[in-house]
Protein backbone atom coordinates (compact mmCIF):
# COMPACT_ATOMS: atom_id res chain seq x y z
CA UNK A 1 0.00 0.00 0.00
CA UNK A 2 0.78 3.68 -0.87
CA UNK A 3 1.04 6.71 0.51
CA UNK A 4 -1.98 9.45 0.48
CA UNK A 5 -0.88 12.70 1.35
CA UNK A 6 -3.77 15.33 1.80
CA UNK A 7 -2.98 19.52 0.49
CA UNK A 8 -4.59 22.10 2.06
CA UNK A 9 -4.94 25.44 0.60
CA UNK A 10 -6.91 27.75 2.55
CA UNK A 11 -8.65 31.04 3.01
CA UNK A 12 -7.78 32.80 6.26
CA UNK A 13 -10.39 32.50 9.10
CA UNK A 14 -12.26 29.37 6.68
CA UNK A 15 -11.14 26.90 9.00
CA UNK A 16 -8.79 24.92 6.83
CA UNK A 17 -5.91 24.54 9.22
CA UNK A 18 -8.48 23.21 12.13
CA UNK A 19 -9.94 20.65 9.43
CA UNK A 20 -6.35 19.46 8.55
CA UNK A 21 -5.88 18.97 11.87
CA UNK A 22 -9.06 17.03 12.74
CA UNK A 23 -7.78 15.04 9.54
CA UNK A 24 -4.45 14.33 10.20
CA UNK A 25 -5.38 13.42 14.11
CA UNK A 26 -8.49 10.95 12.70
CA UNK A 27 -6.70 9.24 10.22
CA UNK A 28 -3.53 8.83 11.86
CA UNK A 29 -1.49 11.01 9.66
CA UNK A 30 1.46 13.04 10.05
CA UNK A 31 0.27 17.11 10.12
CA UNK A 32 2.62 19.64 8.83
CA UNK A 33 2.48 23.41 8.37
CA UNK A 34 5.01 25.58 9.30
CA UNK A 35 7.28 22.05 10.08
CA UNK A 36 8.04 22.10 6.62
CA UNK A 37 10.75 25.08 7.05
CA UNK A 38 11.80 23.45 10.19
CA UNK A 39 12.62 20.38 8.31
CA UNK A 40 14.15 22.55 5.24
CA UNK A 41 16.24 23.88 7.64
CA UNK A 42 17.51 20.91 8.84
CA UNK A 43 18.20 19.44 5.33
CA UNK A 44 19.89 23.26 4.11
CA UNK A 45 21.53 24.05 6.92
CA UNK A 46 20.15 27.63 6.51
CA UNK A 47 18.28 28.84 9.50
CA UNK A 48 15.02 28.61 10.12
CA UNK A 49 14.52 32.70 10.58
CA UNK A 50 15.10 33.24 6.93
CA UNK A 51 12.65 30.64 5.64
CA UNK A 52 10.37 32.39 7.73
CA UNK A 53 11.42 35.61 6.30
CA UNK A 54 10.84 34.82 2.71
CA UNK A 55 7.86 33.21 3.74
CA UNK A 56 6.40 36.82 4.44
CA UNK A 57 7.54 38.13 1.15
CA UNK A 58 7.68 37.64 -2.98
CA UNK A 59 9.84 39.77 -5.12
CA UNK A 60 7.72 39.14 -8.28
CA UNK A 61 6.92 36.87 -11.01
CA UNK A 62 9.73 36.91 -12.33
CA UNK A 63 11.22 34.28 -9.74
CA UNK A 64 8.09 31.76 -11.53
CA UNK A 65 10.68 31.25 -14.27
CA UNK A 66 13.54 30.16 -12.31
CA UNK A 67 11.46 28.05 -10.01
CA UNK A 68 10.07 26.09 -12.77
CA UNK A 69 13.60 24.67 -14.23
CA UNK A 70 13.79 21.30 -12.07
CA UNK A 71 15.79 18.37 -12.80
CA UNK A 72 13.06 15.13 -13.64
CA UNK A 73 10.25 16.42 -12.18
CA UNK A 74 12.07 17.71 -8.87
CA UNK A 75 12.67 20.84 -7.51
CA UNK A 76 16.76 20.62 -7.04
CA UNK A 77 17.95 23.52 -4.29
CA UNK A 78 21.48 24.99 -5.30
CA UNK A 79 24.75 23.99 -2.66
CA UNK A 80 25.72 25.56 -0.33
CA UNK A 81 28.70 27.38 -2.78
CA UNK A 82 26.21 28.93 -5.11
CA UNK A 83 26.07 32.59 -4.74
CA UNK A 84 22.00 31.51 -4.70
CA UNK A 85 22.23 29.14 -1.61
CA UNK A 86 19.82 31.65 0.25
CA UNK A 87 17.81 33.39 -2.18
CA UNK A 88 14.06 33.06 -1.86
CA UNK A 89 13.86 30.91 -4.64
CA UNK A 90 16.47 28.62 -3.20
CA UNK A 91 14.49 28.40 0.00
CA UNK A 92 11.44 27.32 -2.14
CA UNK A 93 12.95 24.75 -3.40
CA UNK A 94 14.44 23.21 0.06
CA UNK A 95 11.02 23.16 1.03
CA UNK A 96 9.44 21.86 -2.40
CA UNK A 97 12.24 18.98 -1.90
CA UNK A 98 10.96 17.91 1.51
CA UNK A 99 7.22 18.11 0.47
CA UNK A 100 8.51 15.75 -2.04
CA UNK A 101 9.79 13.46 0.21
CA UNK A 102 6.88 13.64 2.72
CA UNK A 103 4.50 12.33 -0.43
CA UNK A 104 6.96 9.56 -1.36
CA UNK A 105 7.28 8.30 2.10
CA UNK A 106 4.26 8.85 4.78
CA UNK A 107 0.53 9.77 4.98
CA UNK A 108 0.48 12.99 5.79
CA UNK A 109 -1.67 16.13 5.91
CA UNK A 110 0.38 19.47 4.41
CA UNK A 111 -0.89 22.77 4.83
CA UNK A 112 -0.29 25.82 2.51
CA UNK A 113 3.66 26.40 0.84
CA UNK A 114 2.15 25.73 -2.68
CA UNK A 115 1.99 21.78 -1.74
CA UNK A 116 -1.18 21.16 -4.20
CA UNK A 117 1.24 22.72 -7.04
CA UNK A 118 4.50 20.75 -5.63
CA UNK A 119 2.26 17.84 -6.11
CA UNK A 120 0.68 18.14 -8.67
CA UNK A 121 1.33 15.16 -10.67
CA UNK A 122 1.25 12.86 -7.86
CA UNK A 123 -1.47 10.38 -8.39
CA UNK A 124 -1.86 9.60 -4.46
CA UNK A 125 -2.43 13.23 -3.48
CA UNK A 126 -5.91 14.80 -2.64
CA UNK A 127 -6.09 18.52 -3.42
CA UNK A 128 -8.39 20.80 -1.44
CA UNK A 129 -9.04 24.49 -1.26
CA UNK A 130 -11.20 25.81 1.51
CA UNK A 131 -12.85 28.99 1.26
CA UNK A 132 -15.68 30.84 3.41
CA UNK A 133 -17.81 34.22 3.40
CA UNK A 134 -16.34 37.34 4.30
CA UNK A 135 -18.38 37.43 7.10
CA UNK A 136 -18.08 33.85 8.44
CA UNK A 137 -14.23 34.43 8.33
CA UNK A 138 -14.76 37.79 10.32
CA UNK A 139 -16.55 35.95 13.15
CA UNK A 140 -14.13 33.63 13.14
CA UNK A 141 -10.81 35.50 13.40
CA UNK A 142 -12.61 37.93 16.10
CA UNK A 143 -13.50 34.97 18.13
CA UNK A 144 -9.80 33.90 17.90
CA UNK A 145 -7.72 36.76 17.32
CA UNK A 146 -9.50 39.00 19.88
CA UNK A 147 -10.39 41.45 17.49
CA UNK A 148 -12.76 43.55 16.61
CA UNK A 149 -14.99 43.12 12.99
CA UNK A 150 -12.69 45.76 11.14
CA UNK A 151 -9.49 45.12 12.29
CA UNK A 152 -10.51 41.32 11.44
CA UNK A 153 -11.21 42.30 8.18
CA UNK A 154 -8.30 44.09 7.61
CA UNK A 155 -6.44 41.33 8.62
CA UNK A 156 -7.85 38.55 6.54
CA UNK A 157 -7.85 40.90 3.29
CA UNK A 158 -3.80 41.25 4.25
CA UNK A 159 -3.06 37.69 4.77
CA UNK A 160 -5.12 36.69 1.90
CA UNK A 161 -3.40 38.99 -0.56
CA UNK A 162 0.02 37.67 0.92
CA UNK A 163 -1.20 34.39 -0.08
CA UNK A 164 -2.37 34.86 -3.62
CA UNK A 165 0.84 36.74 -3.80
CA UNK A 166 2.96 34.28 -3.11
CA UNK A 167 0.97 31.42 -4.99
CA UNK A 168 1.58 33.17 -8.12
CA UNK A 169 5.02 34.33 -7.22
CA UNK A 170 5.83 30.64 -7.38
CA UNK A 171 3.42 28.69 -9.74
CA UNK A 172 2.17 31.69 -12.00
CA UNK A 173 -1.19 30.35 -10.73
CA UNK A 174 -4.28 32.30 -9.14
CA UNK A 175 -4.12 30.45 -5.97
CA UNK A 176 -8.19 30.74 -5.89
CA UNK A 177 -8.53 29.05 -9.07
CA UNK A 178 -10.53 25.92 -8.69
CA UNK A 179 -8.84 24.24 -11.52
CA UNK A 180 -5.81 23.66 -9.18
CA UNK A 181 -7.77 21.27 -6.26
CA UNK A 182 -9.33 18.18 -6.82
CA UNK A 183 -12.00 19.26 -3.77
CA UNK A 184 -13.22 22.68 -2.84
CA UNK A 185 -15.22 23.11 0.44
CA UNK A 186 -17.21 25.93 1.84
CA UNK A 187 -17.01 26.04 5.72
CA UNK A 188 -19.99 28.94 5.61
CA UNK A 189 -22.22 26.05 4.07
CA UNK A 190 -20.87 23.02 6.33
CA UNK A 191 -19.48 22.94 9.59
CA UNK A 192 -16.12 21.63 9.68
CA UNK A 193 -16.74 18.10 11.27
CA UNK A 194 -18.86 17.89 7.72
CA UNK A 195 -15.99 19.34 5.81
CA UNK A 196 -13.80 16.45 7.33
CA UNK A 197 -16.40 13.81 6.65
CA UNK A 198 -16.67 14.71 3.21
CA UNK A 199 -12.88 14.70 2.35
CA UNK A 200 -12.91 11.00 4.12
CA UNK A 201 -15.73 10.24 1.65
CA UNK A 202 -14.01 11.62 -1.21
CA UNK A 203 -10.46 9.25 0.21
CA UNK A 204 -12.79 6.33 -0.01
CA UNK A 205 -14.17 7.06 -3.58
CA UNK A 206 -10.46 8.13 -4.75
CA UNK A 207 -8.22 5.49 -3.28
CA UNK A 208 -8.59 2.23 -3.74
CA UNK A 209 -6.88 1.12 -0.80
CA UNK A 210 -7.41 3.66 1.33
CA UNK A 211 -8.39 2.33 4.99
CA UNK A 212 -6.60 -1.04 3.75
Amino acid sequence: MGTHVITIAREYGSGGRRIGMMLARELGYNYYDREIMQLASIDSGISEALFAQADERTKGFSLFRAIRAMNGGEFVPSPPDRDDFISDENLFRYQARVIQTLCDTEDCVIVGRCGDYILRERENVLKLFVHAPMDVRIDVVRDVDGLNASEAERRIRRIDKRRAEYYRCFTGQDWQDARNYDLCLNTGRMSWEQCRDLVRACMRIRFEDFGN
